[in-house]
């Protein structure tokens, strides 16, 4: 789709330069690293992810957004054979492709094998908005591969695609920020959408926290599936963030990339 990748890298540099600038005039929690020690591989891996997208793009139909374009031409999925209003269409699709990174998310967590890529995430013992693109190459490839697959199952119009996929990268940076909200309207957003004070239990050390609280945009699929959880037991300024065991190599590259076939 045209300008397709102009809109969304424009829209991830403005949210990530604000919520970078927002969590160093009111940080939530004091840094562990400094960001000179992480940033730098936060980002290269952001860029191996980019280019192995892009390599994957030349034998896929353009990833999400093409297999979108590709299902609607060839009238497969499911709202292709319905003449539903857009804004039905649209919010519809939306709440499917949240519900699937939710469920996605879940199985992360319960199966071994995926359970040691999505630690790569996990290990990052500070958090802020760079955690958010803290994923190794394989599952950012995989969640692709499902991204793809619910394309042609539920035919969604490729804009829906492109505001998801912005939605879900703006609010996984706002999540993950250490930005300090105060309580009143944190309670208000985290009724619609993850705050970072919700997230953080996410990434707790404790095994029970870090099973709960899945979501990454909206809040309502653990306050339905039994999965939220409101305060960590040792509150916001004490928890710690990172494994059960932890490797203060974390901050290297190299580490975090053989982290999967590595540590048991």
């Amino acid at each position: 789709m045209e300008n397709e990748l102009t809109i969304r890298l424009s829209a991830f540099l403005v949210l990530f330069l604000l919520f970078a600038l927002l969590e160093s005039y009111w940080p939530r929690r004091k840094r562990v690293y400094s960001r000179l020690s992480r940033w730098p591989t936060h980002w290269a891996i952001t860029a191996i992810n980019a280019l192995m997208l892009r390599a994957l793009s030349f034998g896929l139909p353009l990833l999400a957004v093409g297999a979108a374009l590709d299902a609607s031409q060839a009238g497969l999925g499911l709202f292709n054979h319905l003449n539903w209003p857009i804004w039905v269409e649209f919010t519809i699709c939306v709440l499917v492709l949240d519900f699937s990174v939710w469920v996605q998310h879940l199985i992360t967590h319960k199966v071994p094998v995926l359970w040691r890529l999505h630690r790569v995430h996990h290990s990052d013992e500070d958090m802020d908005v760079t955690t958010a693109i803290r994923f190794h190459p394989v599952e950012i490839a995989l969640s692709m591969f499902l991204k793809i697959g619910l394309a042609y199952l539920i035919g969604p119009a490729a804009l829906a695609v492109i505001v998801f996929e912005v939605l879900l990268n703006g609010t996984a940076m706002f999540n993950h920020a250490n930005i300090s909200i105060p309580k009143p309207i944190d309670a208000v957003l985290r009724k619609i959408i993850v705050t970072p004070d919700m997230h953080r239990i996410h990434h707790s050390k404790i095994r029970l926290e870090h099973d709960r609280n899945y979501g990454f945009a909206l809040s309502i699929w653990d306050r339905i599936f039994g999965t939220y959880t409101d305060v960590p037991q040792e509150g916001h300024e004490k928890i710690n963030v990172g494994l059960e065991w932890q490797d203060h190599r974390t901050t290297r590259l190299r580490w975090t990339l053989w982290l999967p076939f590595g540590h048991k």
